[in-house]
């Protein structure tokens, strides 16, 4: 009989501290507990007391402030206040704020407007040193490994060739009678795996422009 393995299924057997008898729930442990009761202390200082009936409030102070003069000197002297500027959208007159809009040509009128900035700058100039490094590696290598690299005209050339054998074999394997033997099953599979394999040589060629090839 299989003994079951899902105490095991940790890292090794759980190894938990295991309670004390002693530590058993007791009634109203887990029960809040009040504040302390503070005493009642008398000469504590108390709020201020109610007026009484007979105290009046000071009656008769007058100022000698013209209010309406100094208001008016206030609106005289003071700065006009510019309205918001807003925009309106429909012809019901729905208002909204223009500075937020995206309107206002804002961007275009700050000094680095248009300038490239320096951390770009800095990464241009780090992937034109990287890429520097790389071609000089890959022609250090092709240098050591002796391959001639296609021109374009051979690159066309041997396109083109690839392109006319595709043709010649489609055409002889439409040319092809029913499969009622072995050898033309054969046949049949040979030129099928015969097109595959010119298909991919013309997609890796038209695929990439730059071709090296070892020299024997």
């Amino acid at each position: 009989m299989q003994k079951s393995k899902t105490a095991m299924k940790t890292m090794g057997p759980p190894k938990v501290e295991v309670p004390s008898p002693k530590d058993f729930l007791k009634k109203h442990s887990k029960e809040k507990t009040l504040p302390p009761k503070k005493k009642f202390d008398r000469t504590e200082p108390k709020k201020p007391p109610v007026p009484l009936r007979s105290d009046h409030p000071v009656m008769g102070v007058q100022s000698e402030k013209n209010f309406v003069s100094s208001n008016a000197a206030d609106v005289i002297m003071g700065v006009a206040k510019k309205p918001k500027p807003i925009y309106v959208d429909k012809r019901t007159g729905d208002k909204h704020d223009l500075e937020t809009s995206g309107l206002v040509p804002k961007y275009i009128n700050k000094k680095d407007y248009g300038v490239t900035p320096e951390y770009i700058c800095k990464r241009n100039e780090e992937i034109k040193n990287a890429q520097e490094e790389y071609d000089n590696y890959i022609q250090e290598n092709l240098r050591k490994a002796a391959m001639k690299r296609l021109s374009d005209e051979e690159r066309e050339a041997v396109l083109e060739g690839l392109k006319k054998n595709w043709e010649e074999v489609h055409k002889e394997f439409q040319s092809l009678s029913v499969f009622d033997s072995m050898p033309k099953k054969t046949h049949k599979q040979k030129l099928e795996e015969k097109m595959k394999q010119l298909e991919h040589d013309i997609g890796v060629i038209e695929k990439h422009k730059i071709i090296y090839i070892a020299n024997k």
